[in-house]
């Protein structure tokens, strides 16, 4: 997929999209030079939706069981941002250029957070 013309913003602008279905995985390459490849699970467990991310500060839930989601479609929303649509039937996330490459950025932070508290909720990643 690619993702249209660069406005006039000073952060990268994704140049590419592309979805793995064999590794459930997204890829995505922005104009800077930057690249990152985030599976499916990641981007599932941090959804940018109310009902992942809460509507306030700590409000976040814990997803548990998506070891084996992948994604079915991935929606255009407007220039700034696609929807991903999963195979668990969760599609409320609007996932921006900004907020994918913060996930990218951010991966391995992010994951050990979510594996450290699916460990302290006695929660596993398997179904």
């Amino acid at each position: 997929m690619t993702t249209g013309k660069k406005d006039a913003r000073a952060e990268p602008w994704p140049e590419s999209l592309h979805y793995n279905p064999d590794q459930k995985t997204l890829s995505v390459k922005f104009d800077s030079g930057e690249a990152h490849v985030l599976p499916a699970e990641y981007l599932r467990v941090e959804s940018p939706s109310a009902e992942v991310q809460g509507h306030g500060n700590d409000e976040k839930r814990i997803v548990a069981g998506r070891k084996h989601v992948g994604i079915t479609r991935i929606e255009p929303v407007g220039n700034y941002a696609v929807r991903l649509v999963f195979d668990d039937m969760h599609d409320t996330g609007i996932y921006s250029w900004r907020y994918l490459l913060e996930l990218g950025r951010e991966h391995g932070e992010r994951w050990e957070k979510y594996l450290d508290a699916l460990n302290a909720r006695g929660l596993q990643r398997e179904p």
